[in-house]
């Protein structure tokens, strides 16, 4: 989805550049922002973001017997979690209910990994939810198709001021033929994560560019009795969105794979795949029971040196650690040739039910989401980039946002998650699965990327 996500590459430049004050440094990890208001509540609380149990939490405030009530489907435990990001989301729902707007929203939450599969079973169930979470990708197009959902350009257009409050490009990945089914909430890129102190202590004056360097900072680390990197293999788009800026720095085209131009066997896809698994090599031992949430408590918990990951877990490592953020540095993943390479971005994003019987307490939900206070919160307290034009106070932000905010501001292209930028659902779980075959040494490199080229030849190149 490269052409598609290109077209965001400008306006997340421009909002980089709006965020004055930040002289940021990711060789150091040190910034000459002013100083962050110290009284800020960093949200530290020892529960987990995924409450891991499988069973569902509701909102537990009710409507009044004159409010329009609605429903939003969430994947985070908005009362327990201690992720900044679902504690704003929880802000916002509280906001929402107190407003005098004849409104109320019942949330219902299961954890990230049962999502999917519970936002399903209410579909099928008859009871869609009013509104619902969604990745872009073939995530949304499932219930795009099916009719699940509905565009939302008629509220949009009623309401130019509102419309016109979002920062270019942020509806591309969520329309289909001219129509938007989207709103999005906030946007996050996928970069390394490291912690200063140890890339000193290991000897690392500067942050690798391309691979052989990363490589090298890796095997530093390691002799200097750190566990270089922490992900997870049970969670599998974890190590798969590895796989894919792999797959993506030896110029591996998802387009040119969808549209069966290119092969899964090219020599690129094995080199590719070849990097994912020299890296594999820094892992941490408990990497293939390790959750997302463990991988990413192994980095707070400075038990390992780098993450990878979605910039989205600035919110959850602050939340969870009161001395992480002023030794967290970022870097772009590194290229092949040292040149600044494509960044992977996404962004969260609310749809509405085509069955809906509140379409406009659903839309003024939608807008409470994106006001200037959701907005600016966002980054001044989650430290994920905002999706509309809100001008943000980085002085008051997170240091990790002003890092990833420099990041966006020289960055040359972008691209989807492998698992949301293939054929469909399906595809993504076949490269997924195999990715994290081939790196448990269950199948080689050949023998895996051969059965994404069979699944594509069974399902994609008919």
């Amino acid at each position: 989805m490269k052409s598609k996500a290109l077209s965001i590459v400008l306006s997340l430049s421009m909002v980089a550049a709006a965020l004055t004050g930040c002289s940021v440094s990711t060789d150091t990890g040190e910034t000459s922002t002013p100083a962050q208001d110290e009284s800020k509540d960093t949200g530290t609380d020892s529960g987990a973001t995924d409450t891991g149990t499988g069973t569902d939490s509701t909102d537990t405030s009710t409507a009044s017997a004159d409010e329009e009530e609605i429903t939003w489907v969430f994947w985070d435990d908005l009362e327990a979690s201690t992720d900044q990001m679902t504690q704003l989301y929880a802000e916002t729902v509280k906001r929402f209910n107190e407003a005098d707007n004849g409104y109320h929203v019942n949330v219902i939450t299961t954890n990230l990994e049962e999502y999917d599969s519970k936002v399903n079973a209410l579909i099928a169930a008859g009871d869609t939810p009013d509104l619902l979470i969604c990745n872009p990708g073939p995530n949304a197009d499932v219930y795009v198709d099916a009719g699940v959902v509905q565009p939302l350009n008629q509220y949009l257009d009623a309401d130019t001021e509102w419309k016109d409050s979002f920062a270019g490009g942020m509806f591309d990945r969520v329309t289909y033929d001219g129509d938007i089914y989207g709103i999005p909430t906030n946007f996050a890129a996928a970069c390394c994560f490291y912690n200063t102190e140890m890339f000193e202590a290991a000897g690392i004056s500067e942050v690798p560019s391309d691979m052989e360097g990363f490589l090298d900072a890796c095997a530093k680390l390691k002799e200097a009795g750190y566990t270089p990197l922490t992900c997870s293999a049970s969670t599998a788009w974890c190590l798969s969105m590895i796989a894919g800026y792999c797959m993506n720095r030896e110029g591996v085209d998802t387009e040119a794979l969808n549209a069966g131009t290119a092969h899964w066997t090219d020599d690129n896809c094995v080199k590719g795949v070849e990097d994912l698994v020299a890296i594999s090599k820094f892992f941490q031992d408990t990497y293939l029971g390790d959750s997302n949430d463990d991988a990413t408590a192994h980095f707070y918990n400075e038990e390992a040196a780098i993450l990878i990951q979605g910039s989205w877990c600035i919110a959850q490592m602050n939340g969870n650690s009161t001395t992480i953020e002023d030794k967290c540095g970022v870097f772009s993943f590194p290229s092949v040739d040292g040149s600044i390479g494509d960044m992977i971005v996404k962004t969260d994003n609310v749809l509405m039910s085509a069955t809906t019987e509140h379409p406009e307490a659903c839309v003024a939900f939608l807008k409470m989401l994106t006001d200037e206070t959701a907005q600016k919160a966002t980054a001044e307290k989650a430290g994920k980039i905002p999706v509309t034009k809100v001008e943000v106070d980085t002085s008051k932000a997170p240091k990790q946002f002003g890092y990833v905010s420099d990041l966006l501001a020289n960055l040359t292209g972008t691209i989807g998650f492998y698992n949301e930028s293939l054929v469909s659902v399906e595809a993504g779980d076949t490269f997924d699965n195999n990715m994290v075959s081939i790196v448990m040494g269950d199948e080689t490199i050949e023998e895996g990327l051969q059965n994404i080229e069979d699944f594509y030849k069974e399902n994609a190149w008919k």
